[in-house]
């Protein structure tokens, strides 16, 4: 007689699978709110800890079984993440954004409709040279043609390689139908082989290529970038070591005939998608926006017909000039004294030759002199006043000889006449001049005239008391929180506050609004004139030819932040991503600080039109100052900017025993972030140019020896003044007598015979210079020596005058 089947019965003991799973729960602590399942994956299980309370799981098996119990809680869960998903893909799709999200309020002005307007007029005029992708954002449903690019089966094809430094494939996502590019090996042939040569007129630098050999947030190191930029421009001349193929690390490129072009490929069958993203390109759903919009951008002018260097009808583009510009403030010094001549020493400038080369388009650098204080109106005589005072400056005097009349050009900054020059801006910007000087949020309310008058009789009053203040309460600046910051310096000297400030002559008496009027005059230069701008605390290194044939706009990275540094700045002329700053800074109240820039392109998904270039390009110093890649940085190591000046001593024998060969060779450029109060060479702080200019030098060094003078009896004076204060215990007459002591005598500038025989005994006593020399120093001796004939530029070219 058959037995009836056994029932299962349900016990209060735990039941495993195998003794693995039996071990863990037993050498675990329980948890009461999570169960531990295990997913086999070949040999090995993975432990995968979810939310549920063992006791639920223990029913929901035991009813269920493990299997269908296991099958019922994956199903829930993925039910849950695909409603969390639907949740979030709502929220994005809302077509406003309110102003109580946190963080930054949105700065974007314009419809999905207009930035689509803007990339297709940058791509059409050649300004997208890149393979890059375009954001997804833009909703660009069927590819633009690209005539920055050659077509597809042209592109360069890297080679496959295991190595980390292997150039990564491209998938472009406009459609190539530019010239042909022909990748050169630029290098010295014997027996000119003791300086390197300069990259052929024309030619084009492959920022892509750069970026993936330099990009910071791709762990690229400082170091290796400048390797790259080395090998690929031929500064590596007579010090080439490496044996390996090299190829990859091509970065300069010439163009062929716009004849050799192919036709481009017929449009392909659009896909589901394009063909959604084409049915809704114009939502603007996604996008976060102020309330109110410009209006649509449907007059932007025609793009710039896009032509390869070997179709200009001259050598020089007038819609691309090759023009540096630099702004600057105050008393001409030797810092843009020192930017001018390293321009001199490095860019192709002809002065080598007897007559310009006609098939050289020569760059020109204009410096813009802004004549008063940042706020101040110019007067009516304020250009010949301007060429007066440069004439009689020993900084300034060298660069007015007829020999650089071609390639510098002296110009005066007239703010009024600037904004008006910007069509975005010349009918609105009067009814905003409150918010004129705002950088990063923080606004600067410039005073009217008869609050100035006020402001000035009030601090001459309180200078003259005996029991005045520092500083004055009554003058003060809005900020963008609501609260007040005060608008004169802590120095306490009358006519020294923030809007009477020319020029900065210490950290604590730092020309702000200087800083801030500049920030703006970059993009009002570059989008007026074309070219490219510089701060004035920059140093060139090499000859920039190949960055000027890359017909698209760029600034630097900010150190380790994906944020802008425009202290060099690339903005193409009249461009429609130019008015779309303008109008988004203008809707912004004026905030032109680089950080906002980067805000601005990031909300619009316009970044990759201002291409953020890696800063081991022009700053190659920032990374390891702030303490990124010390484990291999490059050379010079600075740990702190100031060491450009004042290297450590036992660092100091770098600079004589390298020279300028040794300085981040491969960047551009250097920038060394300020320090304006700071002299480059402290033992011989004057313009030293030779015979040429040797009224220049003594009339310099006669005001270094009248400065000294009087600092001399200043120090005496006030160290007597204050002792007779200090006996008498009288505060107050302790403040006066160090007033009166400040003045100081007057000193003749005339120089006597003893004053000539003097500096010849300094010029000739090798004891009187400093032992270790700085950088600074030494890269301005070595731009000297070339102005005084005694050595010639980077690439073994002599001055000719």
């Amino acid at each position: 007689m058959d037995r009836p089947p056994l029932k299962s019965r349900t016990s209060p003991l735990p039941s495993y699978a195998n003794a693995i799973e039996e071990k863990h729960h037993l050498t675990t602590r329980p948890s009461r709110f999570f169960t531990t399942f295990y997913i086999p994956v070949g040999r090995r299980r993975i432990v995968v800890p979810l939310p549920i309370p063992p006791s639920i799981w223990m029913k929901v098996s035991n009813r269920l079984g493990k299997q269908k119990a296991s099958v019922v809680v994956w199903v829930f869960l993925l039910g849950l993440g695909w409603l969390l998903l639907s949740f979030v893909r709502r929220l994005e799709g809302r077509p406003n954004w309110t102003n109580s999200v946190i963080g930054d309020p949105p700065t974007l002005v314009y419809s999905r409709e207009d930035l689509r307007r803007i990339w297709e007029w940058e791509i059409a005029s050649g300004h997208y040279p890149s393979t890059r992708p375009i954001p997804e954002e833009i909703r660009l449903a069927i590819p633009p043609v690209n005539p920055g690019i050659p077509p597809g089966k042209h592109q360069r094809k890297p080679k496959k390689s295991d190595r980390t430094y292997a150039i990564p494939e491209r998938t472009p996502s406009t459609i190539g139908i530019g010239s042909r590019r022909e990748y050169i090996n630029i290098t010295a042939h014997p027996p000119n082989i003791a300086y390197p040569p300069r990259v052929p007129t024309g030619s084009v630098a492959d920022l892509d290529v750069i970026m993936e050999n330099c990009d910071f947030s791709q762990q690229k190191y400082v170091r290796d970038c400048l390797e790259v930029m080395r090998l690929g421009a031929g500064l590596d001349v007579g010090r080439h070591v490496r044996r390996a193929n090299t190829d990859d690390w091509k970065y300069i490129y010439r163009e062929a005939p716009s004849y050799t072009r192919e036709p481009p490929a017929k449009q392909r069958q659009l896909t589901p998608k394009q063909q959604k993203m084409l049915k809704d390109g114009n939502s603007d759903a996604g996008l976060w926006q102020r309330d109110v919009l410009e209006a649509p951008l449907t007059n932007l002018s025609k793009p710039i017909p896009a032509k390869p260097f070997p179709d200009l009808d001259g050598v020089c583009d007038p819609d691309y000039p090759k023009v540096f510009h630099m702004f600057w403030a105050g008393p001409f010094n030797e810092k843009p004294y020192v930017a001018m001549l390293s321009f001199l020493f490095t860019q192709n400038l002809g002065l080598h030759l007897d007559q310009p080369d006609p098939a050289v388009c020569h760059p020109q650098f204009w410096m813009w002199i802004n004549p008063g204080p940042a706020a101040a109106v110019p007067n009516p005589n304020a250009v010949r006043d301007m060429f007066r005072e440069l004439a009689d400056s020993p900084w300034a005097a060298p660069f007015l000889h007829p020999r650089f009349k071609d390639v510098i050009k002296f110009k005066m900054w007239n703010t009024t006449e600037q904004l008006d020059g910007v069509p975005e801006l010349k009918d609105e910007w009067r009814s905003y001049q409150e918010s004129l000087f705002n950088s990063g949020g923080t606004k600067y309310k410039v005073p009217s005239g008869k609050e100035k008058e006020k402001a000035a009789a009030k601090q001459f009053a309180e200078t003259a008391s005996p029991s005045a203040t520092v500083q004055s309460s009554s003058s003060t600046n809005s900020t963008s929180d609501g609260k007040v910051a005060p608008a004169s310096a802590a120095s306490g000297k009358a006519g020294d506050d923030l809007y009477n400030r020319l020029g900065s002559t210490s950290a604590d008496e730092y020309d702000r609004l200087s800083v801030v009027l500049s920030d703006m005059a970059r993009f009002i230069l570059c989008h007026r004139f074309g070219g490219t701008y510089l701060d004035a605390d920059t140093v060139f290194l090499r000859d920039w030819e190949e960055l000027w044939g890359w017909k698209g706009a760029f600034a630097y990275r900010w150190s380790r932040l994906p944020t802008y540094n425009t202290a060099v700045l690339r903005l193409n002329k009249g461009s429609a991503l130019g008015t779309f700053l303008f109008r988004t800074a203008f809707r912004n109240l004026f905030d032109f600080h680089p950080m906002t820039i980067a805000k601005y392109t990031k909300d619009a998904y316009l970044e990759p039109l201002l291409l953020r270039l890696p800063d081991a390009m022009f700053d190659p110093a920032w990374l390891a100052q702030e303490g990124y890649q010390r484990d291999r940085p490059p050379f010079p190591m600075f740990t702190d900017f100031k060491h450009f000046f004042q290297p450590p001593v036992a660092e100091a024998a770098a600079p004589q025993m390298l020279g300028f060969d040794g300085f981040f060779k491969g960047a551009y450029s250097y920038h060394f972030h300020n320090f304006w109060w700071v002299p480059f060479d402290p033992a011989r702080n004057f313009p030293d140019l030779g015979p040429k200019f040797k009224d220049g030098e003594i009339k310099a060094r006669m005001k270094l020896k009248a400065e000294a003078a009087a600092e001399a009896a200043r120090a005496t004076k006030a160290a007597a003044a204050g002792h007779k204060a200090d006996s008498a215990g009288d505060e107050a007459h302790k403040k006066q007598a160090a007033m009166r002591a400040s003045k100081g005598p007057k000193i003749s500038l005339e120089p006597t015979d003893d004053d000539l025989k003097e500096f010849d005994r300094e010029d000739q006593d090798v004891s009187m210079d400093s032992r270790d020399l700085a950088w600074s120093a030494v890269l301005k001796r070595t731009f000297e020596a070339y102005i005084r004939g005694e050595r010639p530029n980077m690439y073994g070219e002599w001055l000719k005058w």
